[in-house]
């Protein structure tokens, strides 16, 4: 008896061992979510509400108040705060001499807009501005210019513009409407351009891809963008086929004349800056004996850009549209 008494208790025992193990494991092994990121929690932030933290393409960014004074340096970074509406937020813009002016529909507003500098930005005049906060062109930084790290010693946050897809600048514009508390506004600016570039995309659908030169400028070569560049991106969503596109090592690219005859294009596009003017390179190029060889410039198939218009910022719906109009002239017609 006394022997299956202890038998029924070792039994017990066991069991009331094993139960509390089963029902303890699971919590024991829950873990937080590694995968979640500072940058995707903040995405549930209510509107206004701080700090907001985002990944800056590999730059985190911290917002800790709502900025007040704001550089746009470069102008398509300028145009995007326009078009959302943040024009009095600006105190200084920059690189006016790579821009032909905005969009008829934004001119009054940049009226309002102080210039910190007609070129590059200097670090003098961005540490000197007061400002809190910067959206600016990626090449405006680095080197012995705007250092970001010691930009954030003087408490100016920097958020760069250097999109290279259309998720990244969709972001960004997101991005900067949340920061700015009109998120709503920069929603329905992103589906916008969206809907305007899928009509384009509708309307030429079945059509041969012209072969097309992107020219900025013409020396001992042809200064024009490879794959990797937003405005390849754009001449695709056109309907186009940048005629480098398979070369990938930097944005920026020169290449010989004999390489641009040798492959043929359809289509030049012209870059319109700054100087010298799209007259004076068009004239350049009907100058040039190996640009007078190709069918395109004997038969004019020239089609002019704004370089800001080639630029990651608000007018990607723009640029297709007038891209697509340049590249199927009867078809738009």
């Amino acid at each position: 008896m006394k022997k299956n008494l202890f038998a029924i208790s070792i039994i017990l025992m066991l069991t009331l061992t094993l139960s509390a193990c089963g029902s303890t494991a699971p919590s024991a092994q829950k873990t937080p979510d590694s995968s979640v990121t500072e940058t995707s929690q903040n995405s549930s932030k209510e509107e206004g509400e701080y700090p907001m933290t985002f990944n800056n393409y590999g730059r985190e960014v911290v917002i800790n108040t709502k900025p007040q004074k704001v550089l746009t340096l470069g102008p398509n970074c300028t145009e995007l705060f326009v078009a959302l509406g943040l024009t009095d937020h600006i105190v200084g813009n920059s690189l006016k001499n790579h821009s032909r002016g905005p969009l008829p529909e934004y001119a009054k507003e940049f009226e309002k807009i102080p210039e910190l500098n007609y070129g590059s930005a200097t670090r003098e005049a961005v540490i000197s501005s007061g400002a809190d906060f910067i959206y600016g062109l990626d090449w405006e930084f680095g080197g012995d210019s705007l250092n970001t790290d010691e930009l954030e010693t003087y408490g100016i946050s920097t958020y760069m513009n250097s999109a290279t897809s259309m998720e990244e600048i969709y972001q960004e514009i997101l991005d900067i409407g949340q920061i700015f508390g009109v998120t709503d506004k920069a929603q329905a600016y992103v589906e916008d351009q969206k809907a305007r570039i899928s009509a384009v995309q509708e309307k030429i659908e079945g059509k041969e891809a012209p072969k097309v030169l992107i020219y900025d400028s013409g020396n001992d070569g042809v200064f024009t963008c490879s794959g990797v560049n937003f405005e390849s991106l754009l001449i695709g969503m056109a309907g186009g086929e940048n005629l480098f596109g398979d070369l990938t090592e930097k944005a920026w690219i020169t290449v010989s004349y004999e390489e641009v005859l040798a492959r043929e294009p359809d289509v030049i596009v012209i870059h319109d800056y700054d100087s010298p003017s799209v007259e004076e390179k068009i004239a350049e190029i009907k100058g040039n004996d190996m640009f007078a060889q190709l069918d395109c410039v004997k038969n004019e198939r020239f089609v002019t850009i704004e370089l800001e218009s080639v630029l990651p910022g608000n007018r990607m719906a723009y640029t297709v549209e007038k891209l697509a109009k340049g590249f199927y002239p009867d078809l738009f017609n």
